[in-house]
C-alpha cells in the first residue's frame, strides 16, 4: 500500500458540507471522498502517479 502523508487543508464550509454530503452519498469517508476527487483530476489531466510493478 502506497505511504500516505498528512496536511492541513483549508476549504471554505460551504464547499466542505458539498464534500462531505457527495461523501455520505458514495459511502466514502470525507477523506476517502477528496482523494478519489484528486485521482480523477488527476486521471483527466493524464497527471496521474504510474503504478508500479508487482514484483
Amino acid at each position: 500500500m502506497a505511504k500516505k502523508k498528512a496536511f492541513a487543508l483549508r476549504v471554505n464550509e460551504e464547499m466542505i458540507k458539498a464534500i462531505e454530503k457527495w461523501a455520505a452519498d458514495e459511502f466514502r469517508s470525507t477523506n476517502g471522498q477528496i482523494e478519489w476527487m484528486l485521482m480523477q483530476a488527476l486521471k483527466e489531466a493524464k497527471r496521474a502517479p504510474k503504478k508500479k510493478e508487482e514484483e
